[in-house]
Order: C-alpha cells, then structure tokens, then sequence
C-alpha cells in the first residue's frame, strides 16, 4: 500500500487600504485598530496624511478662548468648550495652538512663520501617529506600510522614517515585501491640480518615476502598484470637472448639470496595462470609490470621509499572484 502526503494549501494574505486621512485624529485610530478589528496580515496607508489648515486658538484678557473656524467665530468661556473645540480639530484634520493675542498678531504679518508653525505642528501629529501605531501594532504580526500623497510635504513625511521600526514603516519609492512572495512598489505624487499642491509633476516625469520602481519588482504577477494617483478614466477618478481660472477654483456647470471627468493620471493607466500587476492601490479623488479591472489587475479607490471621522478602506484577499475577493468598509 502507498501513501500520498498532501501539499499543505498555500497560505491566503489579507489586506487593508486606506487613504486621504488628511490628519484626521479619530480616523488614524481607526485605521490603526482596522487592522485586528477586519483580522487581516496587512494594513496600508496610501497617502495625503497631512491635514489642510491651521486654526489659531486665541487666549483673550478674561480667560476665555476664540477661534474662527468654518468662517465661524467659536467663543470659547470654559475649558470644557475649549477641549470639544480641540475634538471636533482632531476629527477635521485641523491643526490648533493656543497662543496670546500678540502672538497672533504677529503670525498675521508673517507668511513664513506661519508655513513654519503649520509644519511643526504636522510634523508633532505624524510623530504621536508613528508613536502610537508602533504600540498598537506591538506583538500582533500585523504590518503597516505608508506612503505620502500629494497633499503631504517632505519635510513632513521624513519624520515617519525610523531605522527602529518593528510595525510602521514608510515605504514611498520603495520596494518591499506585504508577505513572503507579494511585493508593492508606493508612488505618493501627483499630476497637477487647481490646488497647487505641496507635490504634483508632470506626467511625463511621473511616469518616468513608475518605471523607476517598476524595475525593483521580482515578478510582476504578484506584485501590487500603490499608487495615490489614480488610473485616468477607470472610474476611480470621477470628480467635478474646475474651472482652474477662478480663485478658489469653481465647478463648471452645463445646462444646469456639474460636469463630470476624469481627473487621473494616464501614466498610471499606461503602467497598470503595460504591466499587468496583481492589485492596484490608489485614493486622491475622495468621492469617487470604485473598483476597476484594467487587464487581470484589479484597481481599487476605497474613497475618503475623513473630515467626518469615517475610516473609508478596503479589505483584499489575494494568493500566489491573484485576487480572492475584495469588500469595501465603512465605519
């Protein structure tokens, strides 16, 4: 009589995405503890970690606080108020300092002072972020990679590198490994918007970086492209189309109806074609989740609600090169 040893099953990977947190305390958590609440080996942060705005909380001569927020002035008359003002900071992504009125004043005079206090500040909440993840994470086997976006300066994002790291690691315009034979190349810039972003460039040179990290890839089949930008009309990307004339930039509007396109990156798309890899992630229009198939790769934008403190992810599942399943989240 013979025996026949069964091959032992190839091991599933469970995956995490997110993106567009914009600084947003309440989201970050979430993010963090996503990763044991969904039971997955991987979480991923794909970029615009940064919040947008800097709110002065001004002390005044009687004790009582102020602040203009939303083009609202809060007044603030006991330390209660002042600390659900910080909360509702927290959610929005908003950065915040108490300071005297003198020293207000003089911030008003000074552009660069301003853009130094704003860094600092972002530069103070991505730390306590790393801080926290690396506890968080401590002894779970989870990972977590994360990339900047657009919306991110260097300056800030060089704070999330450690050589220490056991748990949270910054991977932009790197290759590594999610798992044992999955590999993920993370290009955080973008193509140019209204906005005049902190990191936008052409697409030429944008492509030109894709094929940079391209060539760090051992095999293409199973690897994962984690790409702020996303694919140009694949869905991923559909957004109001702006009037990039106006100052703020406007929706332009015909026969009554807000014109819609897409906003993303055709270097993107010619990559993921030419390519062909197994999974492609990517965030930077916030309203437009959607997941696509370009070719055998699956290409996901699991949206953004940051501001409301609702971790918008997706959860993946993929082995030997092909996706299981995929589920989008909310909560």
């Amino acid at each position: 009589m013979s025996f026949f040893s069964k091959k032992p099953s190839k091991k599933a990977t469970r995956l995490f995405f997110a993106t567009d947190l914009h600084g947003s305390e309440r989201t970050f958590r979430k993010f963090i503890n996503a990763g044991k609440f969904y039971e997955v080996n991987v979480i991923v942060m794909g970029g615009d970690i940064q919040g947008k705005l800097m709110i002065p909380i001004i002390k005044e001569s009687n004790g009582h606080h102020r602040a203009t927020l939303q083009g609202r002035v809060e007044h603030l008359a006991t330390e209660e108020d002042l600390k659900l003002l910080m909360g509702r900071l927290d959610t929005l992504g908003f950065y915040y300092k108490v300071m005297e009125a003198d020293e207000f004043r003089a911030l008003q005079s000074d552009s660069k002072s301003v853009n130094a206090l704003f860094n600092e500040l972002a530069k103070q909440k991505l730390t306590s972020w790393v801080d926290l993840a690396e506890e968080r994470l401590s002894g779970t086997g989870i990972k977590c990679f994360v990339t900047g976006g657009n919306d991110d300066e260097w300056e800030v994002l060089n704070v999330m590198k450690r050589e220490d790291a056991k748990s949270f690691f910054a991977v932009e315009n790197e290759m590594v490994m999610v798992d044992d034979v999955h590999s993920m190349i993370s290009v955080g810039i973008s193509t140019p918007t209204p906005w005049n972003t902190p990191r936008e460039t052409t697409e030429e040179e944008l492509g030109n970086m894709i094929e940079e990290m391209a060539k760090k890839v051992p095999d293409m089949q199973k690897a994962i492209f984690n790409f702020h930008d996303p694919p140009v009309d694949s869905s991923l990307d559909t957004c109001p189309k702006l009037d990039w004339t106006k100052d703020p930039p406007e929706q332009i509007v015909e026969g009554g109806q807000v014109v819609l396109f897409g906003a993303g990156s055709r270097s993107v798309r010619e990559a993921i074609e030419k390519y062909q890899p197994m999974l492609g992630l990517h965030g930077h229009i916030h309203e437009s989740q959607s997941v696509a198939k370009l070719g055998r790769t699956t290409c996901i934008n699991p949206g953004s609600e940051y501001a409301e403190g609702i971790l918008r992810g997706c959860i993946v599942t993929f082995i030997d090169g092909e996706v299981q399943g995929y589920q989008m989240t909310s909560g």
